[in-house]
C-alpha cells in the first residue's frame, strides 16, 4: 500500500504507526488525506507550552515541519526530501487542551525542489495560529 492510501485508512484515527518517532510523539489524528494535501489534528499538551502557558513557537514549527514531511510522503515520490528552510509567521496563541488543525498544500512541485505551506488553525478554523512555508530538496536516498 502506498503512503497516501495508508494515510487514508487512518482518517479519524491517531497516526500511531508513523515511521517518524517524532510524529508518534506529537500523536496527530488524521483528519483528511489527499495527494499533496493533509489535515492533522493535535491536542496541545502541557509539555508543549512556553513559560507563560501558550503553545510554544518551537513546537508549532516542529508540527509544521513534521506534517509537511508527511505531505511529501503523500506524493509517493521515490526519493526522500529534506527541509532546507522553514519560514513561519505566528498570528495567535494556542492554550493547553485546545485542539488545533495543521493543513498543508504543495505550492510548487519541481524536479529537485518542492515548495509547501502549512497553516495551523484552531479547531473550527476561525483563528489562524501560524503559517509556515518550506522548501524541500530531493535527496539521493531512495525509499525502500
Amino acid at each position: 500500500m502506498n503512503p497516501l492510501e495508508h494515510l487514508k485508512t487512518l482518517i479519524g484515527k491517531e497516526f500511531t504507526d508513523s515511521p517518524s518517532p517524532f510524529m508518534r510523539w506529537l500523536n496527530p489524528i488524521v483528519v483528511s488525506a489527499e495527494k499533496g494535501h493533509l489535515e492533522f489534528q493535535y491536542t496541545i499538551r502541557p509539555e508543549w507550552l512556553n513559560p507563560i502557558g501558550n503553545l510554544h513557537g518551537g513546537v508549532t514549527a516542529a508540527i509544521i515541519d513534521d506534517v509537511l514531511g508527511a505531505t511529501i510522503f503523500s506524493l509517493n515520490e521515490p526519493n526522500f526530501y529534506t527541509t532546507i528552510n522553514n519560514v513561519i509567521d505566528y498570528f495567535a496563541i494556542g492554550k493547553e487542551g485546545e485542539n488545533i488543525i495543521a493543513e498543508t498544500h504543495i505550492t510548487k512541485l519541481g524536479k529537485q525542489f518542492i515548495n509547501a505551506t502549512c497553516e495551523v488553525w484552531n479547531a473550527d478554523k476561525s483563528r489562524l495560529i501560524a503559517k509556515g512555508t518550506s522548501n524541500l530538496f530531493r535527496t539521493e536516498i531512495k525509499k525502500v
